[in-house]
């Protein structure tokens, strides 16, 4: 989070009521913008890399974008969320103790944005990333089924859910590449359960962010409502491509959001 908001144009201020001065065109681009992002974000997750853009791109001040940015996504997350569990693809009594925790700690993680810095984070994550993507690229597999369990669920819901929380709610970029290769190398959890528990997880932690970003009255309601809507449709969309496709769909798109949040980080690192 805290390197979106040292990209943003920092000049740019917001005003109440921006969403009724944009123009015309925007609105159908924006809502194409959600759809968009929320097709991906339900398979792999990495829609910000698609919406944040496109919100700087509208005038919004930084932490406006990101704010409006978490009400959006939590939405197209919800939607597909749904769907994977009216498909039978969440097991809620593993994750209770990870959705709680997750909250927790991406409250602490948005408090501790303007306290801590990230600079340490913005030379670590991308090779995370990258180990991620070797990983899944020579690990042909990975994720086909499900493996031994190398913690149990309230361990690792209280360790992943605190720490992944916790960097969802300060830095974000790869959290839910983080969530996935997690529940699927330690919970045990195939690839398609795996991206089901990551949605849970993942919402979680944005609406940890997204009650930090309204309080603080940084949501433009009107832009987010426009994008909510396509995300919905494209959270609807990309989940049900992932239930019939499983694996064979979820695979390659994971390792083309890995490798593409991967390039921009390190763009961001070198060039911003």
């Amino acid at each position: 989070m805290q390197e979106m908001l040292h990209r943003a144009p920092q000049s740019r201020i917001l005003r109440q009521d921006l969403f009724m001065h944009l123009s015309p065109w925007m609105y159908p681009l924006l809502f194409l913008t959600g759809l968009t992002a929320g097709f991906v974000d339900a398979i792999a997750g990495g829609g910000g890399l698609i919406t944040v853009p496109m919100l700087f791109a509208v005038g919004l001040d930084s932490k406006v974008a990101l704010g409006t940015n978490k009400l959006q996504s939590s939405c197209g997350t919800a939607l597909a969320l749904r769907h994977y569990a009216r498909s039978g693809w969440i097991d809620w009594s593993e994750l209770r103790v990870g959705l709680a925790s997750s909250f927790v700690g991406a409250l602490l993680g948005a408090a501790a944005v303007n306290q801590m810095d990230s600079g340490f984070l913005r030379g670590v994550v991308p090779i995370l990333l990258l180990a991620i993507a070797a990983y899944t690229m020579l690990s042909p597999k990975l994720g086909a089924e499900a493996s031994r369990r190398r913690m149990s669920p309230t361990a690792f819901g209280l360790l992943f859910g605190l720490g992944i929380g916790f960097y969802d709610g300060f830095f974000g970029p790869g959290t839910g590449s983080f969530w996935t290769i997690a529940c699927v190398g330690v919970l045990g959890l195939d690839l398609m359960r795996a991206t089901a528990a990551t949605k849970a997880m993942n919402l979680m932690s944005n609406l940890a962010s997204l009650v930090i970003f309204a309080s603080a009255g940084k949501i433009d309601y009107g832009v987010g409502a426009v994008m909510a809507a396509g995300q919905m449709i494209g959270g609807r969309l990309g989940s049900g491509l992932a239930v019939r496709g499983g694996v064979r769909i979820i695979r390659p798109v994971f390792l083309t959001v890995v490798l593409a949040i991967t390039a921009r980080l390190l763009w961001q690192k070198y060039h911003g």
